[in-house]
């Protein structure tokens, strides 16, 4: 076979004159496409983590959806705005309950830890209708809560 259709199957073509150029157009085009099947490869497992975990979420009931939803996106503002760059867990709940009223939760009762310290929170986050997403994320951070408190807390290192 000979023809266009061939030159696009190949990824090498040889030019006149023995050089070997990619049918990319040129080693930049080349470059790029594998760059971006790189960034494809890299992107998968995640979009199929995160499809499962969409699915997880639906299973809960909203209330323990929107709670969840939230302390992803707390964790993640947290660690973003630098206050508690560490912070790897937050409680909704420690010393009173959560509020939730479809399409927020709120809380003066919540606890953050970063670098095994536990620190009281208070905060406030907006969930869409479906609970599936936390739209934003507002606080404000306290004291350390003593150790000698963590187990009436619920709270570990």
């Amino acid at each position: 076979m000979t023809g266009q259709g061939l030159t696009r199957a190949k990824f090498f073509d040889m030019h006149a004159g023995g050089e070997v150029m990619p049918v990319f157009g040129s080693v930049g085009g080349m470059m790029n496409c594998i760059l971006r099947l790189t960034a494809l490869i890299a992107v998968w497992p995640l979009a199929a983590s995160a499809g499962k975990f969409d699915r997880q979420l639906q299973m809960l009931d909203p209330e323990e959806r929107a709670h969840q939803v939230c302390v992803i996106r707390g964790i993640d503002t947290i660690r973003r705005e630098g206050k508690l760059p560490r912070a790897d867990r937050l409680k909704t709940s420690i010393n009173g309950r959560a509020t939730f009223t479809g399409k927020q939760v709120t809380t003066k009762f919540g606890a953050v830890r970063a670098k095994s310290h536990w620190y009281n929170i208070a905060f406030t986050c907006d969930v869409s209708d479906d609970q599936m997403k936390a739209l934003s994320f507002k606080y404000e951070i306290g004291k350390e809560i003593p150790e000698d408190r963590w187990d009436d807390l619920g709270l570990w290192r």
